[in-house]
């Protein structure tokens, strides 16, 4: 039997690599097309400045690690007001999501949303 991704294909194995945590020792392959477009729609926020801040992150960052999808996801498991606040700086991750996966993620989208040149 063949564990492998297809060709072209570097996904965390069932595909879904922002639903799945990964090994110890794992995590820094890239997740595939499907699992990246799959975290993107889950991304969409009903708040305009959060998704201001995750379009930049994305553009930014069009590959990103399964360490990296399972950090966002955490990130998008809170609420709108939540989210913003960590965005900007009114507070710091605490308790569950207070991980070094979360908080280098946090400051991926930090950065990528101080840029007003994206996307423009």
């Amino acid at each position: 039997m063949n564990d492998r991704p297809p060709p072209g294909e570097k996904a965390h194995p069932g595909g879904d690599a922002a639903a799945v945590p990964p090994a110890k020792g794992q995590g820094d392959e890239l997740i595939g097309q499907g699992a990246l477009n799959k975290l993107k729609w889950r991304c969409r926020r009903g708040l305009l400045e959060n998704d201001l801040f995750i379009e930049r992150f994305f553009a930014r960052h069009p590959a990103i690690t399964v360490r990296q999808a399972g950090a966002l996801s955490q990130l998008m498991d809170l609420e709108d007001n939540d989210l913003l606040d960590l965005l900007l700086r009114r507070r710091e991750p605490e308790g569950d999501i207070k991980t070094s996966e979360v908080i280098q993620v946090l400051e991926m989208l930090r950065t990528s949303g101080a840029s007003p040149d994206v996307g423009t």
